[in-house]
């Protein structure tokens, strides 16, 4: 019974990180870049609209839903340590909640905050816009990569 409920959080923490990883992803190659395009009043007010419905949509329960398994997948394999996928399992997890989670709580976040908090028009908006484009991708960026790679330490567990 222990290996199905291990098998399944697995299969679904690569599934979750990896859909996860492409949003990020979409995010970083070309939706932050349209926004960018765009004039600054419109482009917070995408932004700022993208906020809203996302923690509405069912990106929350994929987002809070693998970041929790991540977190069991890395006491399974500290209590596993020495078995075949257990290293993958604790460092998939952990490389996880840190690189996706953390940094969405500590950057994404506040910086999505002050967005929402700062009107369309004037100089401060200007100013602002342009640091949280720059900003907002970097640390979208490393989310990215360690959901990606995070599903790649998943998949490693599965098959070892």
């Amino acid at each position: 019974m222990r290996q199905v409920f291990t098998t399944g959080l697995l299969w679904f923490s690569a599934i979750g990180c990896g859909l996860l990883a492409g949003i990020y992803f979409a995010f970083s190659t070309f939706i932050m870049i349209a926004l960018g395009r765009l004039d600054q009043a419109a482009g917070i007010a995408a932004m700022n609209a993208i906020n809203v419905d996302i923690v509405r949509s069912l990106f929350m329960p994929l987002f809070l839903g693998t970041t929790m398994a991540g977190a069991v997948l890395v006491v399974m394999g500290a209590m596993r340590v020495g078995e075949p996928g257990a290293v993958s399992m604790i460092v998939g997890g952990g490389l996880y909640v840190i690189g996706m989670f953390v940094v969405t709580m500590v950057f994404n976040v506040p910086l999505n905050n002050t967005l929402a908090a700062v009107g369309p028009l004037g100089p401060e908006a200007s100013a602002l816009w342009a640091t949280y484009l720059k900003d907002w991708t970097f640390w979208n960026h490393v989310r990215t990569v360690t959901s990606a790679v995070a599903s790649a330490l998943f998949i490693a567990a599965l098959t070892s």
